[in-house]
């Protein structure tokens, strides 16, 4: 029997990927790009949630001016630290492009896998010996650089587990690295017949800019990473001062890295907020060539903008100023995406269910993000605003806020399509409520302890500087209140764990194509089978029309 009869045969009987091949070892090793991105999306959020019982940890720790929890200030700082870390490595670098793109970057561009299997299966094998590492700092040395590890506290002998930190993002960046090259490959050699690159999905435009980040910039951050260790176990003046080191380069080095990284984030959510917005409005998308334009040109702008978070660091003023017009400069192309959308939705035929919420927590929160943006590009706000709560807001305002929003509605999106199976529409909009309001209780109130001069990375808050009675009292009462919102949002992120498990096992069978989607991913089975369609999707459309199914050509 030939390949394609036995797929035939195979959907027939209701195999699917899930079910092609059984055990731990056919999971472990598999080449299947669906079953690699559901890995990585459990992985994924696994350390998401160690990361975020970090975060309740310091928030419950801030609840009052002496610290509420009793940790000492060196565990608080390993907390917020580690907090930090992990969540930047661990979850939102690889969140959307290795568990999202994964599964649908094949699915979209009409293929059977993506370019390189064997290196697809590398890249999550790598990144989850990189997350040991980070396992091990947190069980046998801790850490309290800070997630940037900035010298000269990562140089500093007496600190523990940097090495093995450094060594795990080091390891991390080869699993980045690996996934862009096999993304960029794909997108230029697997596209189905028809499918021209003006026929693209728009997510699939924010994969192909977020891959050539991931290949250009994250080879710095690792050469870096790379001096740091050597720096420390050789004693080679690198960064370290006491050595003749300069610790202002290793700033260079790790922003001119983790500013592009920044849209290695962002740029996915711009791709599953471009996809919702489309599908849930029933409507064309507006500006599709701006959009996809746009993605690259973000891509580029990135890689010059590294020097607004150096404001402070006694860079020239020319430097300065250049930096910050640049950072002006990369708001064009994002704004251009934030009106194309909701041109998009004016006049459509919107369906409110979940993912269309989170689409609505996207555009509202990102806005604020991306605005007070704005304030530290600019150079007399920025030093006024620098190392303060202000800039703990708007950084998770931006990657929390839009990046993970962004995330669940990619999520409940594609959650019939991954599993086969739809959740509880109602519980799914009550846990997105508590968790839009639970995050701008927690980070609304950030804005305000910034521009008071609340600093950030204190453990205790009853000695800052010279402080009065009254603000005191004002710190108090809004560290709070952050507080109190950061549960809210824990009591919404659990409701989603509840209700997509739950799905999993007793959710109503899902449809094909429940949000009546266009793109190639949407013509196939829920769940998938396992090389993906029955015949070769043959484009003869525009973008977002459905596509054809070629029976005849396997």
């Amino acid at each position: 029997m030939s390949t394609a009869a036995q797929t035939d045969t195979a959907h027939a009987a209701g195999t699917n990927y899930l079910n092609a091949t059984k055990g731990l070892k056919s999971w472990i090793f598999t080449l299947d790009h669906k079953r690699i991105g559901i890995m990585y999306l459990i992985s994924i959020l696994l350390f998401f949630l160690v990361g975020g019982l970090l975060a309740l940890g310091v928030r419950a720790h801030l609840f009052s001016p002496e610290g509420a929890t009793g940790m000492s200030n060196d565990t608080y700082n390993q907390a917020f630290t580690l907090h930090g870390a992990i969540m930047t490595f661990l979850f939102i670098v690889p969140s959307i492009p290795a568990s999202i793109g994964n599964f649908f970057l094949p699915l979209m561009l009409g293929a059977k896998d993506v370019a390189f299997p064997k290196l697809n299966l590398a890249s999550y094998h790598l990144y989850f010996l990189g997350a040991l590492f980070f396992i091990a700092t947190i069980v046998f040395t801790g850490l309290d650089t800070g997630w940037t590890f900035y010298a000269p506290f990562s140089t500093d002998r007496a600190m523990n587990g940097v090495i093995l930190a450094t060594s795990g993002a080091f390891i991390l960046g080869f699993s980045s690295i690996l996934t862009g090259v096999n993304f960029i490959v794909t997108i230029h050699k697997l596209r189905a017949p028809g499918l021209t690159w003006r026929r693209l999905p728009l997510f699939v435009w924010s994969l192909y800019a977020t891959s050539i980040i991931y290949v250009l910039a994250t080879p710095v951050v690792g050469i870096t990473l790379l001096l740091l260790i050597i720096e420390r176990a050789f004693g080679v003046g690198i960064f370290d001062p006491a050595l003749g080191g300069d610790p202002v380069l290793f700033q260079h080095f790790f922003w001119f890295y983790s500013h592009p990284v920044v849209y290695v984030m962002i740029l996915p959510a711009f791709g599953v907020i471009s996809e919702l917005v489309t599908i849930h409005s029933r409507k064309h998308i507006f500006g599709y060539n701006a959009i996809a334009v746009s993605s690259i040109a973000i891509a580029f702008i990135g890689f010059l903008v590294w020097g607004h978070h150096m404001f402070v660091s006694g860079q020239s003023g020319l430097s300065a100023a250049v930096f910050s017009f640049l950072t002006f400069l990369v708001a064009v192309p994002t704004a251009i995406k934030v009106f194309s959308w909701v041109a998009t939705m004016y006049k459509g035929s919107i369906v409110y269910n979940t993912p269309m919420l989170y689409t609505f927590s996207f555009l509202f929160l990102f806005s604020i993000g991306g605005l007070t943006g704005l304030f530290l590009g600019a150079l007399a706000t920025d030093v006024h605003l620098h190392d303060t709560y202000f800039v703990v807001a708007h950084f998770h305002y931006v990657m929390m806020g839009s990046v993970f929003i962004g995330f669940l509605g990619a999520i409940h999106h594609w959650w019939p399509k991954m599993t086969g199976r739809m959740y509880n529409e109602t519980l799914g909009r009550i846990a997105c409520g508590l968790v839009f309001v639970g995050f701008n209780v927690t980070f609304f109130t950030q804005f305000v302890l910034g521009t008071q001069g609340m600093p950030r990375r204190y453990a205790t808050y009853h000695e800052v500087g010279d402080i009065e009675p009254q603000l005191l009292e004002m710190f108090t009462l809004l560290h709070q209140i952050s507080t109190i919102g950061s549960f809210i949002m824990a009591a919404g992120l659990f409701l989603i764990l509840f209700y997509l498990l739950a799905s999993v096992f007793k959710g109503d069978k899902a449809p094909d194509n429940p949000w009546g989607g266009l793109s190639l991913e949407w013509a196939t089975a829920s769940p998938p089978i396992e090389h993906n369609f029955e015949g070769q999707p043959v484009v003869r459309r525009g973008p977002y029309e459905f596509p054809e199914i070629d029976p005849m050509i396997k």
